[in-house]
Order: C-alpha cells, then structure tokens, then sequence
C-alpha cells in the first residue's frame, strides 16, 4: 500500500512533532516487561483491550509456568485462562496464544520469527503487534498503530485516515525510517499522559502551537 505523498507543510510539521517528542520523551521505551521475542508477543496479545501495567501484573507468573512456545502450545486451556483471566477477554487470548505458539513450534522451530510476512499469519497477531515485536526484540524500525498513536496522528494532521495500516503507511511517510519504533512510543506515551481521548490538555501540551487539533472540542 503506497500512501499520498505528503505536503511540505504536513512534512515540516512531522518534523516538529517529532523532534519536540524526542526531547519530552527522550526515555520512551516499550511498557510491556519481556525478556524475549516470545514473552513480548505473548504479553502483547494480553494487551489488547488491557492496560500494560495489568499486563505486567500477570506476565511474571505465566512466564514462569510456561517458559516457552512448547509449555504454551501443550498448556492445559484451562489453566492458561485462569492465570491470564484478569485482562479479559480472555478465553478468546488464550486460544489465540495457544494457536500461536503451536505455530511457532511447527513452522518455526518454537522461535518467533523476524519478518513482518511471518508474523502476521499467527493467531492474535496484526501488524500493530508485528511492528512492536520487530522494534523492541529485534530492532527492525516499525510504527505500532494502537489508538493512541491513531488518535494522535489524527489531532496532529499527520494522516486523515482511521484504518491504522493506512495510518501507519501515512507516518512511514514522514518519519525517517531509523525512528519509526522511538516515535511510536513517544507517541503513545504523549497520548496517556497528555493528549487524552476525552479532555486532551492541549493547554499545557509542548506541541499546543504546532497541532491543527483536529476532532478537538
């Protein structure tokens, strides 16, 4: 999918964005605690519809009794629903992580593949979860389009799209490609902490003079 070239105005926009988000977040990193490929797509399949901080809250027990793709693909259902039970939906994660990890044990040799292509035919993964899989286990630059950083590209001009593929082609399009993974965090921590979805506090916010506030008020 090839995107509509963007205008100078939009492009020199996206470099402010950009650049005022590096310095307010110089740190922004991945939320979800992993210690590997797999226990990162694990916890971000848990993500959905979850906060990362419950996430983080019931990784360090799953992790433990199921240590990798094997011990998730043999787990007993049951049980896995149980310890993930707390960030919902969770007969729907569990099979998905269950069918996901029977994949890797089958097509992947139990490792979690490193190409967007083989990502994303495995169950509960879409190219928000591939893109952060590439970027924080394997530093392959990628821009995760959850609904902060949808939300935001929005508000900021950055896109006029809602379908996050879309949007992530529009963003692609204006952030060099080596910092693709740093401005999806910066973005996604300038959503929960500044730029809300209901009152966004645009008052205090650094980009306040720059952002066209679309859908705003």
């Amino acid at each position: 999918m090839k995107a509509a070239k963007p205008t100078a105005a939009v492009r020199r926009r996206a470099v402010q964005i950009n650049d005022e988000l590096a310095r307010l977040y110089p740190d922004a990193h991945c939320a979800l605690h992993h210690a590997n490929a797999l226990q990162l797509l694990v916890a971000t399949i848990l993500s959905a519809q979850c906060t990362d901080v419950r996430v983080n809250i019931v990784t360090p027990a799953l992790f433990k009794r199921f240590p990798d793709a094997q011990s998730f693909a043999d787990a007993d259902i049951a049980e896995l629903e149980r310890l993930i039970q707390s960030t919902g939906f969770f007969r729907n994660k569990a099979k998905n992580i269950q069918a996901c990890c029977r994949t890797l044990v089958e097509k992947h040799g139990g490792d979690v593949p490193r190409t967007m292509e083989e990502l994303v035919p495995l169950a509960g993964v879409g190219r928000k979860t591939a893109n952060v899989i590439l970027g924080n286990a394997f530093d392959v630059p990628g821009i995760p389009v959850d609904t902060h950083v949808g939300r935001l590209s929005l508000r900021m001009g950055l896109t006029k799209h809602a379908d996050p593929v879309k949007v992530e082609h529009d963003l692609m399009a204006l952030i060099p490609q080596e910092e693709w993974t740093d401005f999806g965090h910066r973005m996604i921590f300038h959503g929960r902490q500044v730029c809300h979805s209901r009152k966004p506090k645009c008052a205090e916010c650094v980009l306040n003079a720059i952002c066209p506030k679309i859908g705003v008020g």
